[in-house]
């Protein structure tokens, strides 16, 4: 069955199917937003096949994909497959969780601000990774489980200290600006306390990087996605009940403080886990969830186009660092943090030409 939605004057009505299968369940297809999902895929499938072939030993896209198929000779197929081939999909992981992340927390906390570089829960992670290097010179494993046990804690104290009969939009971004300005300088003070090794070590997994990521970063990540994205699929009809009101979503069956608590906890999980497997990569999960609301013109929470689209940001920066700057010579974090700030301070001048803040 295809019906249209009403849109904006000057703008023409967009198409919607909706799908009905057995047992009475129906999916609604935007087509726009269909559209934008599958050219987000395929440009972070195209940028995946040309990082793969990117670095001091250069691989023709043809000879990636033969030897994705299992087709290379014995050389390109330990190059692709144990060196090259888990940077990418740690990288399509982060990205994704990234931007489900961001799109998460705008959506709860109803604020285009509201995401995990604003709020603190980066630099919650970051402070558990940061305790673990500098206070017990743990492992990588070690650096891995602090990040997350800190992104879990931020998390759990900024909902928390955001709670008064629920917890509601400017609040959970108020709260969670002043927690990440003390966690900031819990940071700050772990560096100084640091010896030079363990400082450097620290700066460098601070900047962001998917430098020497390899299948034990991806294989928790992957496990990560399998639980919680479903988990959140499924919820995405109570969230965009919630954008029309606590009052109208509760009228209409939905358990308001429930819903916002099991997503916030999921895009707590989501950020912890992307920053445990590559560091706090900057502004992903802030830009990735309003460029696909802009590409997709559709209201709600666009979760899938903003996975999609934190994927293919992430691993677009990547490959772009290695060609502007050659292999490995810049972190992703720093090309997305200057993308990212630019984007930011473009987003605060329109928010104030709309009288928003």
């Amino acid at each position: 069955m295809k019906t249209t939605l009403p849109t904006p004057s000057g703008r023409s009505p967009r198409a919607v199917r909706a799908l009905r299968a057995p047992g009475g369940l129906s999916v609604r297809l935007d087509a726009r937003a269909s559209a934008v999902v599958l050219l987000l895929v395929l440009a972070a499938l195209v940028a995946g096949v040309a990082l793969i072939g990117t670095g001091d030993f250069p691989i023709p896209a043809s000879d990636v994909l033969r030897t994705l198929l299992g087709r290379g000779d014995r050389g390109q197929e330990f190059i692709v497959r144990e060196l090259r081939l888990p940077r990418v999909l740690a990288g399509l992981l982060v990205g994704a969780c990234l931007g489900l992340a961001g799109a998460l927390f705008q959506c709860v906390s109803r604020n285009p601000l509201g995401s995990p570089d604003v709020l603190g829960l980066t630099q919650g992670a970051t402070a558990g990774a940061l305790t673990v290097i500098v206070l017990f010179s743990g492992s990588a494993a070690a650096v891995t489980a602090g990040a997350l046990a800190g992104g879990l804690v931020t998390g759990l104290a900024i909902y928390l200290l955001a709670w008064k009969r629920g917890v509601h939009g400017y609040r959970l971004v108020l709260v969670g600006i002043g927690v990440c300005a003390v966690v900031t300088a819990v940071n700050g003070y772990l560096i100084t306390q640091a010896d030079f090794v363990d400082a450097a070590r620290a700066v460098v997994w601070m900047t962001g990087s998917l430098n020497g990521r390899d299948w034990d970063q991806v294989r928790p990540l992957l496990a990560v996605c399998a639980v919680i994205v479903p988990l959140v699929l499924v919820r995405a009809r109570d969230l965009r009940m919630t954008e029309m009101g606590d009052d109208v979503a509760g009228a209409l069956g939905v358990r308001v403080e429930r819903v916002r608590l099991l997503l916030t906890a999921a895009a707590v999980l989501l950020t912890a886990a992307a920053t445990a497997a590559a560091g706090p990569v900057a502004f992903v999960a802030l830009t990735a969830p309003q460029l696909a609301r802009r590409l997709t013109s559709s209201p709600g929470p666009n979760l899938v186009p903003s996975l999609c689209m934190g994927a293919a940001l992430l691993v677009t920066a990547d490959w772009a660092s290695q060609r502007v700057f050659g292999a490995d010579q810049l972190p992703v974090g720093v090309v997305t943090g200057v993308l990212g700030g630019v984007y930011l301070l473009w987003l605060l001048v329109a928010e104030r030409r709309a009288g928003r803040v």
